[in-house]
Protein backbone atom coordinates (compact mmCIF):
# COMPACT_ATOMS: atom_id res chain seq x y z
CA UNK A 1 0.00 0.00 0.00
CA UNK A 2 1.59 3.76 -0.79
CA UNK A 3 2.41 5.41 2.35
CA UNK A 4 0.47 8.68 3.02
CA UNK A 5 1.44 11.79 5.43
CA UNK A 6 -1.17 12.21 7.99
CA UNK A 7 -1.13 15.83 8.97
CA UNK A 8 -0.75 17.13 12.74
CA UNK A 9 -4.21 18.36 13.74
CA UNK A 10 -4.96 21.94 14.04
CA UNK A 11 -6.74 22.97 17.44
CA UNK A 12 -10.21 24.31 17.07
CA UNK A 13 -13.10 24.30 19.46
CA UNK A 14 -16.73 22.48 17.63
CA UNK A 15 -17.67 19.21 17.12
CA UNK A 16 -17.17 18.10 14.06
CA UNK A 17 -18.90 14.89 11.62
CA UNK A 18 -15.96 13.46 8.89
CA UNK A 19 -17.59 12.32 6.04
CA UNK A 20 -15.94 10.57 3.44
CA UNK A 21 -17.96 9.25 0.35
CA UNK A 22 -17.45 9.18 -3.43
CA UNK A 23 -20.94 9.42 -4.12
CA UNK A 24 -21.67 12.88 -4.41
CA UNK A 25 -25.46 13.15 -3.88
CA UNK A 26 -25.32 10.72 -1.41
CA UNK A 27 -21.94 13.06 0.58
CA UNK A 28 -24.19 16.24 0.14
CA UNK A 29 -27.35 14.82 1.06
CA UNK A 30 -25.84 13.48 4.25
CA UNK A 31 -23.98 16.37 5.22
CA UNK A 32 -27.33 18.57 4.73
CA UNK A 33 -28.80 15.99 7.37
CA UNK A 34 -25.76 16.79 9.92
CA UNK A 35 -26.11 20.59 9.23
CA UNK A 36 -29.61 20.56 10.00
CA UNK A 37 -29.75 19.37 13.06
CA UNK A 38 -26.36 21.46 14.07
CA UNK A 39 -23.47 19.02 13.31
CA UNK A 40 -20.71 20.65 12.17
CA UNK A 41 -19.60 18.71 8.72
CA UNK A 42 -16.24 18.30 6.66
CA UNK A 43 -17.04 16.22 3.24
CA UNK A 44 -14.24 14.08 1.30
CA UNK A 45 -14.78 12.57 -1.75
CA UNK A 46 -11.97 10.04 -1.27
CA UNK A 47 -10.03 8.23 1.52
CA UNK A 48 -6.68 10.18 0.26
CA UNK A 49 -8.54 13.79 0.56
CA UNK A 50 -9.11 13.10 4.16
CA UNK A 51 -5.50 12.18 4.66
CA UNK A 52 -4.14 14.95 3.23
CA UNK A 53 -5.99 17.57 4.69
CA UNK A 54 -4.96 19.28 8.43
CA UNK A 55 -7.74 17.90 10.57
CA UNK A 56 -8.67 20.18 13.61
CA UNK A 57 -7.86 18.88 16.88
CA UNK A 58 -12.11 18.79 18.12
CA UNK A 59 -14.59 16.25 19.26
CA UNK A 60 -14.96 14.45 16.24
CA UNK A 61 -16.35 10.99 14.86
CA UNK A 62 -15.67 10.07 11.08
CA UNK A 63 -18.51 8.72 8.46
CA UNK A 64 -16.88 6.45 5.98
CA UNK A 65 -17.63 4.33 3.06
CA UNK A 66 -16.45 0.89 3.35
CA UNK A 67 -15.85 0.59 -0.68
CA UNK A 68 -13.86 3.98 -1.87
CA UNK A 69 -11.21 3.85 -4.91
CA UNK A 70 -7.72 3.67 -4.54
CA UNK A 71 -7.57 3.79 -0.52
CA UNK A 72 -11.12 1.61 0.87
CA UNK A 73 -12.62 2.60 4.07
CA UNK A 74 -11.19 -0.39 5.87
CA UNK A 75 -7.86 0.69 4.72
CA UNK A 76 -8.14 4.20 5.96
CA UNK A 77 -9.45 2.52 9.32
CA UNK A 78 -6.17 0.96 9.16
CA UNK A 79 -3.77 3.55 8.15
CA UNK A 80 -5.38 6.18 10.96
CA UNK A 81 -5.04 3.39 13.58
CA UNK A 82 -1.17 3.61 12.39
CA UNK A 83 -0.97 6.93 12.54
CA UNK A 84 -1.95 7.09 15.99
CA UNK A 85 -5.26 8.92 15.11
CA UNK A 86 -8.38 8.03 17.32
CA UNK A 87 -11.33 9.14 15.77
CA UNK A 88 -14.59 7.01 16.43
CA UNK A 89 -15.33 5.58 12.89
CA UNK A 90 -18.99 5.07 11.70
CA UNK A 91 -19.10 2.66 8.30
CA UNK A 92 -21.95 3.38 6.18
CA UNK A 93 -22.01 0.84 2.89
CA UNK A 94 -24.43 -0.19 0.38
CA UNK A 95 -22.44 -3.51 0.17
CA UNK A 96 -21.78 -4.83 3.36
CA UNK A 97 -21.74 -8.55 4.47
CA UNK A 98 -21.13 -9.92 8.27
CA UNK A 99 -17.57 -10.39 8.13
CA UNK A 100 -17.28 -7.27 6.97
CA UNK A 101 -18.96 -5.52 9.70
CA UNK A 102 -17.43 -7.38 12.53
CA UNK A 103 -13.90 -6.77 11.20
CA UNK A 104 -14.37 -3.17 11.38
CA UNK A 105 -16.66 -3.34 14.76
CA UNK A 106 -13.59 -5.52 15.86
CA UNK A 107 -11.24 -3.04 14.73
CA UNK A 108 -12.93 -0.23 16.75
CA UNK A 109 -15.61 1.18 14.64
CA UNK A 110 -18.27 2.23 17.26
CA UNK A 111 -21.59 1.26 14.16
CA UNK A 112 -21.41 -0.49 10.16
CA UNK A 113 -24.91 0.91 8.44
CA UNK A 114 -26.11 -0.62 5.46
CA UNK A 115 -27.63 1.85 3.09
CA UNK A 116 -30.37 2.70 2.86
CA UNK A 117 -30.60 3.59 6.44
CA UNK A 118 -33.28 5.60 8.62
CA UNK A 119 -31.89 9.59 9.23
CA UNK A 120 -32.34 8.41 12.81
CA UNK A 121 -29.97 5.94 12.97
CA UNK A 122 -26.98 7.27 11.64
CA UNK A 123 -27.69 10.85 13.80
CA UNK A 124 -27.77 8.28 16.84
CA UNK A 125 -25.12 6.55 15.74
CA UNK A 126 -22.74 10.28 14.93
CA UNK A 127 -24.65 11.34 18.58
CA UNK A 128 -22.63 8.03 20.29
CA UNK A 129 -19.39 8.36 18.50
CA UNK A 130 -19.15 11.95 19.22
CA UNK A 131 -20.03 11.50 22.96
CA UNK A 132 -17.32 8.49 22.54
CA UNK A 133 -14.40 11.01 21.41
CA UNK A 134 -15.34 13.54 24.16
CA UNK A 135 -14.99 11.19 27.22
CA UNK A 136 -11.90 9.72 25.56
CA UNK A 137 -10.32 13.24 25.03
CA UNK A 138 -11.02 14.21 28.75
CA UNK A 139 -9.85 11.36 30.03
CA UNK A 140 -6.37 11.71 28.02
CA UNK A 141 -6.47 15.87 29.04
CA UNK A 142 -6.88 14.48 32.75
CA UNK A 143 -4.06 11.83 32.58
CA UNK A 144 -1.95 14.18 30.83
CA UNK A 145 -2.80 17.06 33.75
CA UNK A 146 -1.57 14.37 36.30
CA UNK A 147 1.65 13.57 34.75
CA UNK A 148 2.31 17.39 34.91
CA UNK A 149 1.29 17.74 38.46
CA UNK A 150 4.03 14.67 38.83
CA UNK A 151 6.24 16.36 37.52
CA UNK A 152 6.43 19.10 39.95
CA UNK A 153 7.09 16.64 43.00
CA UNK A 154 10.66 16.04 44.68
CA UNK A 155 11.89 12.34 44.40
CA UNK A 156 11.10 12.33 48.28
CA UNK A 157 7.50 13.36 47.23
CA UNK A 158 7.33 10.28 44.80
CA UNK A 159 8.66 7.93 47.12
CA UNK A 160 6.25 9.26 49.87
CA UNK A 161 3.11 8.70 47.54
CA UNK A 162 4.27 5.57 46.36
CA UNK A 163 4.42 4.20 50.23
CA UNK A 164 0.82 6.07 50.83
CA UNK A 165 -0.87 5.01 48.31
CA UNK A 166 0.06 1.42 48.51
CA UNK A 167 -1.40 1.49 52.36
CA UNK A 168 1.30 2.41 54.67
CA UNK A 169 1.13 3.97 57.69
CA UNK A 170 3.00 7.41 58.48
CA UNK A 171 5.19 5.54 60.91
CA UNK A 172 5.72 2.45 58.79
CA UNK A 173 7.16 5.33 55.92
CA UNK A 174 9.16 6.87 58.34
CA UNK A 175 10.51 3.46 59.53
CA UNK A 176 11.49 2.60 55.93
CA UNK A 177 12.69 6.00 54.73
CA UNK A 178 14.39 6.48 57.74
CA UNK A 179 12.99 9.92 58.63
CA UNK A 180 10.65 11.82 60.96
CA UNK A 181 7.40 11.18 61.21
CA UNK A 182 6.45 14.78 61.06
CA UNK A 183 8.50 15.10 58.01
CA UNK A 184 6.59 12.52 56.26
CA UNK A 185 3.06 13.80 57.26
CA UNK A 186 4.80 17.37 55.96
CA UNK A 187 5.74 15.49 52.75
CA UNK A 188 2.02 13.78 52.67
CA UNK A 189 0.74 17.16 52.93
CA UNK A 190 2.34 18.39 50.24
CA UNK A 191 1.54 15.46 47.91
CA UNK A 192 -1.85 15.75 48.23
CA UNK A 193 -1.24 19.67 47.67
CA UNK A 194 0.13 19.02 44.39
CA UNK A 195 -1.47 16.28 42.90
CA UNK A 196 -5.20 17.91 43.61
CA UNK A 197 -6.06 15.20 45.73
CA UNK A 198 -8.73 15.76 48.36
CA UNK A 199 -8.86 12.53 50.15
CA UNK A 200 -6.72 9.13 50.42
CA UNK A 201 -9.13 7.22 47.96
CA UNK A 202 -8.58 10.13 45.21
CA UNK A 203 -5.20 9.98 45.72
CA UNK A 204 -4.86 5.94 45.51
CA UNK A 205 -7.12 6.74 42.26
CA UNK A 206 -4.66 8.86 40.70
CA UNK A 207 -1.75 6.59 41.71
CA UNK A 208 -3.43 3.84 39.67
CA UNK A 209 -4.22 6.25 36.74
CA UNK A 210 -0.71 6.95 36.94
CA UNK A 211 0.64 3.06 37.03
CA UNK A 212 2.68 4.36 40.55
CA UNK A 213 3.58 0.40 41.43
CA UNK A 214 3.69 -0.17 45.20
CA UNK A 215 7.94 0.29 46.77
CA UNK A 216 9.26 -3.20 47.71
Amino acid sequence: MAQHTVHTRTVSEEPTVFLVDDDRDFRESLAALFDSVGFKVKTFGSAAELLATKLPDVVSCLVLDVRLPKLSGLDLQAELARANISIPIIFVTGHGDIPMSVGAMKAGAVDFLTKPFREQDILDAVTRALDRDRKRRQAEWRLADLRSRLGTLTHREREVMAFVTAGFMNKQIADRLDIAEVTIKAHRGQVMRKMGARSLADLVKIAEALEITSPT
